[in-house]
């Protein structure tokens, strides 16, 4: 690396080269992109991470959010009453449901742990059967519960339906788990790749005196840095490419939109990441420091952006700043080209926020980096 970085040096370097390397130079900016990209073809490790560690994690959440069949939810029938056994019979007769006896200390201990989703507790009155729902409303599929036991206990106790019902049912690409998740992982790849991969090459570079160097040619300063971003550029096709060609063939998953959309969007991007990870990478003399503010930075929109779960969770207060965010941004665009069919226009909100956090980064880090 340390010869690599040298020959860097000389062809981005003063005219006092030999007369052999003088007929090799070209223009820094070619020159600092193509070393930039050699750096990262030679750390296996960081090929993996950017190519290979998104699609495995597209795998394993794919694989464990995978549509099947609802699971049965579990519901205490408090034994002890005459009829509890016809009451648990009942309740199983339900599709959804699947109802245990247990003592009322039993009942009790698993409705608080979680093991079942409600208790149902039995008595005989002189107007007939009655039953009490425990249930904790905060939890949704309690919610579900009292709501088809009831159903299962009203019809067997006679209850007929007003008017008729009939289901249509269908599966359509687009609304499963797997169709949220695949553009929220690509804008984690886009972010980690764009931020991390010029962050720790910066910092080590400044303290290994390489900056300083550099410095010192006849290189703009400013082509130094614009080769960062344009270097992720090089491997943005590859990038996005290897988790849309898996999600693909093992997840039937389809872009509804254009796909010169998805990678126009997809470029804006990884040049906001970029920029923002020259930001802060700019002042930083260590890579312990850089770390610090790598993950600073990164952890809300990790936890916020909505890259595993719907950014709508969060309280309303919140949501102004959410918007913000540039990982929230991209993946509210991506999602919208690749699940809704929208077009960039409909998406100008969010690109035009991107656009916002690459520009500025890139002029900030440019008038505060540090090159020695």
């Amino acid at each position: 690396m340390a010869e690599a970085n040298q020959n860097l040096v000389n062809r981005v370097g003063t005219g006092a080269l030999p007369e052999s390397k003088r007929e090799t130079w070209s223009h820094p900016l070619i020159e600092l992109t193509l070393a930039r990209t050699r750096e990262f073809l030679r750390q296996p490790e960081a090929v993996f991470w950017v190519f290979g560690f998104p699609v495995l994690l597209a795998f394993a959440l794919g694989i464990a959010f995978r549509n099947t069949a609802p699971e049965k939810l579990p519901v205490a029938v408090e034994s002890g009453a005459a009829n509890a056994a016809e009451t648990a019979a009942a309740i199983s007769r339900s599709a959804d449901l699947q109802a245990t006896l247990m003592s009322p200390a039993e009942a009790a201990q698993a409705l608080r742990t979680g093991k079942v989703a409600l208790v149902v507790q039995t008595a005989t009155e002189s107007s007939g059967l009655s039953f009490d729902y425990r249930f904790d409303p905060a939890r949704p599929e309690s919610r579900t519960a009292r709501l088809a036991v009831d159903d299962a206990l009203q019809r067997a106790a006679g209850r007929k339906d007003a008017a008729s019902v009939r289901e249509q049912t269908f599966t359509e690409p687009g609304a499963r788990y797997i169709d949220f998740l695949i553009p929220g992982l690509i804008g984690l790849n886009l972010m980690g790749s764009g931020m991390w991969g010029l962050g720790f090459v910066i910092v080590q570079a400044r303290t290994q005196k390489l900056l300083k160097r550099l410095a010192a040619t006849p290189m703009k300063r400013w082509h130094f840095l614009l080769s960062f971003m344009l270097s992720r550029l090089v491997f943005l096709v590859l990038e996005v490419a290897a988790i849309l060609a898996f999600a693909w063939l093992v997840f039937d998953v389809k872009i509804h939109g254009s796909l010169l959309s998805f990678m126009l969007v997809s470029l804006i991007g990884s040049l906001a990441f970029a920029g923002v990870g020259l930001l802060i990478a700019a002042r930083p003399r260590t890579i312990e420091g850089v770390s610090g503010l790598m993950n600073l930075v990164m952890l809300p929109m990790w936890l916020l952006s909505g890259s595993f779960f719907s950014a709508s969770r969060f309280p309303d207060f919140l949501q102004p700043f959410i918007k913000v965010l540039p990982l929230t941004a991209l993946n509210d665009a991506l999602r919208a080209v690749m699940n809704e069919g929208a077009t960039l226009g409909a998406s100008a909100a969010a690109i035009a926020i991107l656009s916002a956090w690459g520009l500025v980064s890139f002029i900030i880090a440019l008038k505060i980096f540090r090159w020695q």
